[in-house]
């Protein structure tokens, strides 16, 4: 049984086409004064036979930051006031995503390919169990991406890949100053005619640092004292100020 399964494994045929991956910084530490951080792709394409003709090979590079539930609220005008009227559950959706392109995105991957793959902004943010009495549900996510691409934790970046004789391609992601601490997972395909034909993954670990780090953590396991310090800053911010205004008023 274990020379056949020896056998059917070396009958396998072998990848044409393999993501050999770089990076310039595989972690980002945030610290009080961290304002983003660009991060550098770089790769090469191993292959064990010519470059095969036909369509050429692209490049796609994604980065998506951890997930996160969310709700997200419709609001309408009413009698002279906006109030929330609808709300949407959204299951899962990454606090940040990059797509970097060699070419226009409907031309680097397939409709199908897409939808197997999850590469799309869209096809990352599950929405599922909408309330029945919500009129376009789908609205609801797009008001995320919509948002979040305000913020730049968003981006779709076509064209930003560059590729060279079909071997080497290169990107620069920029993540921005309001990163969610985590891991972000990156992905990289190759892709011929809209075809995936080869996939790498790898993380990027983002973590907050010195004060920053410090006060994550207390205002995650104590609470209460993070509430009480922040009140006391708070009284001694307001004391200290009132005490400047009257030393400088005439």
């Amino acid at each position: 049984m274990r020379i056949l399964l020896a056998l059917l494994f070396l009958a396998l045929p072998a990848q044409a086409e393999e993501v050999v991956l770089g990076l310039s910084r595989d972690s980002v530490s945030i610290s009080t004064t961290f304002d983003g951080s660009d991060i550098l792709i770089f790769g090469a394409i191993k292959r064990e036979e010519p470059i095969p003709d036909g369509p050429p090979l692209q490049v796609i590079v994604t980065i998506a930051g951890p997930d996160q539930a969310l709700t997200v609220r419709r609001k309408e005008r009413k009698f002279g006031i906006w109030v929330n009227t609808e709300a949407v559950e959204v299951d899962s959706a990454p606090s940040f995503y990059a797509i970097a392109t060699s070419a226009p995105f409907n031309e680097v991957i397939s409709r199908v390919e897409d939808l197997r793959h999850g590469v799309s902004i869209p096809r990352a943010i599950r929405s599922v169990g909408a309330p029945m009495t919500v009129a376009d549900p789908q609205a609801f996510s797009s008001a995320v991406i919509r948002i979040r691409k305000a913020n730049s934790l968003y981006q779709i970046l076509e064209g930003a890949v560059q590729v060279d004789q079909q071997t080497l391609f290169r990107t620069s992601v920029t993540m921005p100053a309001n990163l969610t601490e985590g891991n972000y997972r990156t992905r990289i395909f190759l892709t011929r005619g809209g075809v995936v034909v080869n996939q790498f993954e790898t993380v990027i670990d983002v973590r907050k640092v010195g004060l920053e780090r410090w006060l994550f953590i207390l205002s995650h396991e104590q609470p209460i004292l993070y509430g009480l310090m922040s009140l006391a800053i708070a009284i001694a911010a307001g004391w200290g100020a009132s005490a400047v205004f009257r030393l400088i008023r005439p």
